[in-house]
Parts: structure tokens; sequence; C-alpha cells
């Protein structure tokens, strides 16, 4: 059966338009951003920029410099001065489930080692919030802090090993020593001698970022 010529350019009109529009949609998408992707900081007063103004500090400082490097990545900082494992345990759940992040990392103990608490109890929240994080799908970078030996070298070594022997069970990138870079310099640190000077952040952000930057790719 012959068509009639007013149909067949009907039916031309018809296939280059679903041409153009399925054209259209694949430069849309091809041309579109990249989703950006949340890096969740769950620490303490080291990672809260205590003392300083908050751009002041390295994880403020991070997205920064992710902004510039990895503008995929955005940065959402929880941590919160004073916090203990027990805090950032019992919060864990909550900021995965708001920031959906795909990489956590986790500068949690300090505040559990200067008040000597029971090291069994501080393994085990870390172990929690790791637990947590890669069952929502996120990768985990576990940032382990020293503290002196006030409460006698064996709490000190046992407290420290928390973090290697952690990340070495549950597979996940390890920085052994935040401070390590500026712990033994007086003048780095605030007069409290615990927390580290303005100066002293890119020198944190710098240590933070040779294991971190490859998790980022």
């Amino acid at each position: 059966m012959r068509i009639p010529g007013r149909w067949r350019k009907a039916r031309t009109a018809l296939v280059l338009t679903l041409y153009l529009l399925v054209s259209t949609l694949a430069v849309a998408q091809a041309s579109a951003p990249e989703a950006r992707k949340t890096l969740l900081v769950m620490g303490d007063s080291l990672s809260a920029a205590y003392g300083l103004a908050a751009e002041q500090g390295w994880v403020a400082l991070l997205d920064k410099r992710l902004t510039g490097e990895r503008p995929h990545w955005r940065v959402v900082n929880a941590s919160i001065s004073g916090e203990t494992t027990a805090g950032g345990a019992a919060r864990i759940d909550a900021a995965l489930k708001e920031h959906t992040p795909a990489l956590v990392a986790i500068e949690l103990g300090a505040n559990d080692g200067l008040r000597g608490l029971p090291l069994e109890h501080t393994r085990a929240n870390l172990e929690r919030m790791v637990t947590a994080a890669k069952q929502s799908g996120a990768q985990v970078l576990l940032i382990g802090i020293r503290i002196p030996p006030n409460y006698g070298p064996e709490y000190a070594q046992a407290f420290d090993a928390i973090y290697a022997d952690l990340a070495r069970e549950q597979n996940t990138a390890l920085l052994p020593f935040l401070l390590a870079p500026v712990v033994t310099d007086r003048d780095a640190f605030l007069p409290d001698n615990l927390h580290p000077t303005a100066a002293s952040q890119p020198k944190l952000l710098d240590h933070v970022w040779t294991v971190l930057a490859p998790l980022l790719d």
C-alpha cells in the first residue's frame, strides 16, 4: 500500500524530532556537573578549630583545598569540642543519614585518653563508628591520637595501639597520629599546650592529605 505524501512527511518530521530530543538529552547528560560527594569529619576540638576562627582550622582548609583540587567533593565538619568516642558513637547514625557521606574521617579518642576512660570502651565506640560508616557504603579514614603518660606508660601504649589494631581489623585507611608534624614544637600550640595554633593548621592538613588524597580518586 502506498503511503500518502503527507504521512511520509509527518513520519519524517516525527523521526527527526525524536532524534533531536535524544541528542539533546545525551548532550545535557554529558555536560551535567558531577554530583558532589561528601566527606564527613567526626572529631573533637582538634578538628573543630578550638581557640581559632572556624576558617583557620585544618578541616576548613581542607574544604578550601578540595574546592580547588577536587571540586566534586565537599566537607561537612561534624566535630565538637570536648567530644568523646561515646559521643561520636551516639551521633554517627544520625550524621550518616543526614549527610550520606562517601567518606568518613574519624578523629576521636583524645578526650577519652585525657580522662583515663576504659580502653575497651574507647575501642568499642570507635569500632561502632567504623562499622556504621562502612555499612552505609562509606569509606573510612581513622585518624589516631597519642596521649601523654599521665596514667602510666602501659595505658598510653595500649591507647595508641587501638587505632592501628582497629584499622587493620576493619581494613580502613589510617593516619596514626594527627599531631605528628607539630608535637615536638611548643610554639605550635596555644597556651593550653593541647591545641595547635592557626599557623600549625596547614601542617596538619598536609599531614592528613598524605593519606586522604588517595581516597578521593
